[in-house]
């Protein structure tokens, strides 16, 4: 189903318009609420519960199946983005990390990762803010935001391991 048509559908269901987006949802592990209802969650792939035998309750269960490198969303449609893509480029096909955080290609990490932040970037309305969150278990974050056409305001780097970075970006008038 096209967004549009799903996104009538979503309206006249709950009364409400999804303002958020979350363009790799996986297993919404750090929502408090895993079904926010103003927040559309999309992955490249849906996952039953049971894909990882680490973690039997596990599931990728998106609203809808959409990459984020190629986004059927209407622009300026989104108040807060959430993104955290797959960082990782050196593991195997059916290791943990892969099936339950997904693997970036890497060869084309870098195009990737810039369409994917330019369609996110349609899609984000002014005045509209991009969480964007990235491990440094196998790319640094320098390299990452070279790929990127805006620079982040601030961000956060968490201090146990030092390898995860928390970045926020704010769209303005253009």
């Amino acid at each position: 189903m096209g967004y549009l048509r799903m996104k009538r559908a979503e309206i006249d269901k709950t009364g409400q318009q999804k303002l958020i987006l979350d363009a790799c949802c996986g297993g919404r592990r750090f929502w408090f609420n895993k079904n926010h209802p103003l927040t559309l969650y999309i992955d490249n792939r849906g996952e039953p519960k049971g894909c990882s035998k680490h973690r039997p309750n596990f599931s990728i269960q998106p609203d809808v199946v959409m990459d984020f490198r190629n986004l059927d969303l209407p622009e300026n449609t989104f108040k807060l983005i959430v993104w955290d893509p797959p960082h990782l480029v050196r593991v195997g096909k059916n290791a943990r990390l892969a099936i339950e955080y997904g693997s970036i290609n890497k060869e084309e990490w870098q195009n990737d990762l810039a369409r994917g932040f330019n369609e996110l970037w349609r899609v984000l309305s002014t005045h509209g803010t991009l969480i964007f969150k990235w491990s440094e278990t196998d790319i640094p974050i320098k390299e990452v935001l070279a790929c990127f056409s805006e620079q982040p305001l601030f961000g956060h780097r968490t201090t146990t391991r030092g390898t995860t970075i928390w970045l926020a970006f704010f769209k303005e008038e253009e």
